[in-house]
């Protein structure tokens, strides 16, 4: 009987413990959970990479940051800074975990950090005051283009298709007067026929019908002519006489001997020097957009999507980008060199593209460009 008592203590012992393993799935996540990663993050203000309301931050970098921090259980600090070279001092320094706005990948910088996998593709772009685009009228070249475009082989397509079935009503008419304008024989009558419909479409047809059917068809086909040739010419007159405005420069080589201005210490600051061109080097690209408005510069050329969200946004009319986006480049997160957390955010980085978060954020602050699709950035 003690024999008995025994075992049953030892079974009740065993499911107990049983029991308390099973419960520690429940209480494990959570103690986890409230032990979350803290990673510091030096940042700059960039529009609209990363902006600054009072204690908030926001922008595209800023909410994929904290997308990944979601799926990798960090919580994220950061450190303010001015420029990019701030931000990399930091990262140097190990005053921070890693680096963040719009950095440029470079040969260069990679000796020095380790970089994540990109985050957003960009480039160059010129953007130059409005008082420097000049109008333009519209020449021979302009009514050559026009005239083998493609709209007016739409427009000749059309004239030729709706003349095609008042053509067969005509002839079915028409064939049977003793006195008619078009042959008995269907391919030769429908042709006559088909140059008299584009006759009355363009106001002169050379013959008229002789059966009163017919007659009474070519009143509604004049009306129609009428619209048709109104139309026709309203449209190629608005495509040939509308408002064009030319600039002064549009490319690169058109900088040279320009009051250019860039950020210092940055990829557009490097390019230009590269190509021969002395910008005018400030701390941070507002500078460049204060003197654009004042008048003093001829062009700014810095990252397009910076660019293409100040003209779109800020610049109230008095910026415009110019000629496509050059010298092309990839943003990423700077960490020091060695540092674990780099395969840490790839792989989170991954997730928020696998699952779609990603596209959304991009679409958010981008619209579709990233097309582009870095204010300090570079």
């Amino acid at each position: 009987m003690l024999r008995v008592g025994g075992r049953l203590h030892a079974l009740s012992a065993v499911i107990l413990l049983v029991a308390m393993i099973g419960a520690l799935p429940g209480v494990l996540p959570r103690a986890a959970a409230a032990e979350a990663e803290t990673v510091t993050v030096a940042t700059h203000d960039l529009e609209p990479f990363v902006m600054t309301d009072g204690q908030i931050k926001s922008g595209f970098t800023i909410e994929l940051l904290e997308a990944v921090a979601k799926r990798e259980n960090w919580t994220l600090a950061y450190l303010s800074v001015d420029n990019v070279e701030q931000q990399l001092a930091a990262v140097r320094e190990e005053r921070v975990d890693a680096a963040a706005a719009a950095i440029s990948i470079t040969a260069k910088r990679t000796r020095d950090y380790d970089f994540s996998q990109p985050i957003l593709g960009a480039g160059l772009q010129i953007m130059v005051p409005t008082s420097q685009l000049e109008r333009s009228t519209p020449g021979l070249k302009d009514f050559l283009d026009l005239l083998f475009s493609k709209i007016m082989f739409v427009w000749l397509l059309a004239g030729l298709v709706i003349s095609v079935l008042p053509a067969h009503l005509i002839w079915l008419t028409e064939r049977r007067h003793t006195h008619s304008m078009v042959s008995k024989s269907y391919f030769k009558g429908i042709l006559q026929s088909m140059a008299w419909s584009l006759g009355m479409l363009a106001g002169q047809p050379d013959t008229f019908p002789q059966h009163r059917f017919t007659r009474g068809l070519s009143i509604l086909w004049a009306f129609v002519g009428l619209v048709f040739v109104a139309y026709y010419t309203a449209t190629l007159t608005a495509n040939l006489t509308v408002e064009k405005f030319d600039a002064k420069i549009n490319q690169p080589s058109d900088l040279v001997g320009k009051r250019v201005c860039t950020v210092a210490a940055t990829e557009p600051a490097d390019y230009l020097t590269s190509i021969g061109v002395s910008p005018r080097e400030v701390a941070t690209i507002d500078d460049c957009y204060a003197a654009l408005k004042k008048g003093d510069l001829d062009a700014v050329v810095f990252d397009s999507p910076v660019l293409r969200y100040y003209v779109a946004n800020e610049a109230d009319g008095v910026a415009q980008l110019v000629g496509t986006v050059f010298e092309p480049e990839d943003y990423g997160v700077a960490f020091p060199n060695g540092s674990d957390l780099r395969k840490r955010f790839n792989q989170g980085l991954l997730a928020v593209k696998e699952d779609g978060t990603f596209d959304l954020i991009k679409q958010k602050w981008f619209g579709f460009e990233n097309d582009p699709d870095g204010q300090n950035g570079s």
